[in-house]
């Protein structure tokens, strides 16, 4: 004991000269996120949402993989209402708001919480399910709490970040990491689909829509999901990057009630360590064209397939997705510049930026009530119904836009492409309506399903 005393006296002054405070400079915020929390959580706002649903009752058979089909459109749809929570980020004092779609696209009304307790109404000036992004505006307000955009072209992996939401309902909270990844595919959920920024920041349920910031109090992205094995916390989060945010806010303020995105008209793979030695290069990189619409504003600038799309505005590409992106948030609206690598050479070539053409006209048909399939909705196929279906670029035809009553018991989907009715190429859907008002018994129907050939037969 006689020894422990001297030591426990010598520690004494150290113990009693640490001091808590605020930080006093820029490098010191590191000891403490709390003046950073304090200068963005006010933009950072809890959205309440209602919506309504159209329930079918239910039956112990609907279960049943052997009665299921006989009750399929039993009972009449019930209007239910269904209520959720989310976050936003407010981006203008005058009350422009940005969430993400799978929180606010289906909404009847919106609520919006601010940090200081104030409450508004919201209504969507723009969503779009692909991206999962969507617009809001507060109206008759002008003094709000906001966060500037950060160029995502800056940001770089290891950067700290504070991801900013209301997780679980429980109130706004924030939890801290770093950038962790760039580029990111997100996984294959089917929202958001293409380019984000990966952090290891915990983004919980609720902190859907909410924010990603740096140190410097910027906006580095919208949080949309998380990537984990148990659905929790403990996984690999995503956020929307910034630039993107930024195009849906200018074509919202343009008045767009969707958003338009450039039309590539293309398809292609990424060339990975493999091809890019068979295309004697010494390191993978860029979009191989394996199929060009004969409408691509790409084939229009001089690609052809085979040709390497290596960069776009000079930043290099490194799947569809990214190229997609960097088409999106283009500083010049109409144009882009892309590196072409053709046979070992490279060059630039400057595309434009068009919406799908909505060419040849799609001549959209409701089948009338005396056809065999009364209520199916066909169109033609064009840029624009290959963009708004995700149809693959080579189709061509008829595709189904609504199968109705009898030709969604029948098998019928919406995409279908049909090629064959009753043994007749069908091209318009004029041509289709024809052929279908005068079946009667026995009819075949030969379509393209994603990557599968179906035939029907009723």
């Amino acid at each position: 004991m006689k020894f422990l005393i001297p030591l426990l006296l010598c520690c004494l002054p150290f113990v009693a000269s640490a001091e808590t405070r605020v930080p006093q400079s820029q490098s010191e915020i590191t000891l403490s996120f709390a003046p950073l929390v304090r200068e963005t959580a006010p933009a950072v706002v809890n959205i309440y949402v209602r919506f309504v649903t159209q329930a079918r009752a239910r039956t112990p058979f609907m279960d049943d993989p052997f009665f299921e089909r006989l009750f399929e459109g039993f009972g009449q749809p019930q209007p239910r209402v269904q209520n959720s929570l989310g976050s936003g980020v407010i981006l203008s004092d005058d009350g422009i708001v940005v969430s993400n779609y799978h929180v606010v696209g289906q909404a009847t009304d919106i609520r919006i919480v601010l940090n200081d307790g104030r409450e508004y109404d919201a209504r969507v000036l723009l969503g779009d399910q692909e991206s999962d992004l969507a617009i809001l505006k507060i109206d008759d307000v002008d003094d709000l709490p906001f966060l500037a955009l950060r160029d995502s072209e800056t940001v770089e992996v290891g950067e700290l970040t504070l991801a900013i939401g209301n997780p679980f309902g429980v109130g706004q909270t924030v939890s801290s990491g770093i950038v962790s990844g760039l580029a990111r595919s997100g996984g294959s959920n089917g929202r958001g689909a293409g380019y984000f920024i990966q952090t290891d920041a915990p983004i919980n349920p609720g902190n859907s829509g909410g924010a990603l910031v740096d140190m410097r109090g910027d906006l580095l992205g919208i949080n949309t999901r998380i990537l984990s094995r148990s659905g929790g916390s403990n996984g690999i989060g995503f956020a929307i990057p910034a630039d993107l945010v930024a195009a849906f806010v200018k074509q919202a303020r343009d008045g767009n009630d969707r958003f338009v995105r450039p039309w590539a008209g293309a398809t292609g793979q990424a060339v990975d360590i493999d091809l890019a030695e068979t295309l004697g290069r010494d390191r993978p990189g860029g979009i191989m064209l394996a199929g060009l619409h004969p409408a691509s504003p790409l084939a229009d600038a001089g690609f052809e397939v085979g040709d390497v799309v290596l960069s776009v505005d000079g930043a290099p590409v490194g799947s569809p997705g990214e190229m997609l992106f960097r088409m999106s948030v283009a500083s010049d609206q109409n144009s882009a510049t892309m590196t072409r690598l053709r046979g070992g050479e490279e060059d630039d070539l400057n595309v434009a930026l068009i919406p799908p053409p909505d060419d040849p006209p799609r001549d959209e048909t409701v089948l009338p009530e005396d056809s065999s399939l009364p209520g199916l909705t066909l169109a033609r196929i064009n840029p624009a119904v290959l963009a708004e279906l995700n149809l693959p670029i080579a189709a061509e035809g008829v595709v189904v836009l609504d199968e109705g009553p009898i030709g969604r018991r029948v098998g019928l989907r919406s995409g279908d492409v049909l090629q064959r009715i009753d043994r007749q190429d069908v091209d318009t859907p004029a041509q289709a309506a024809a052929i279908l008002s005068e079946a009667r018994r026995g009819t075949t129907v030969r379509a393209i399903r994603g990557n599968s050939r179906i035939v029907l037969r009723f």
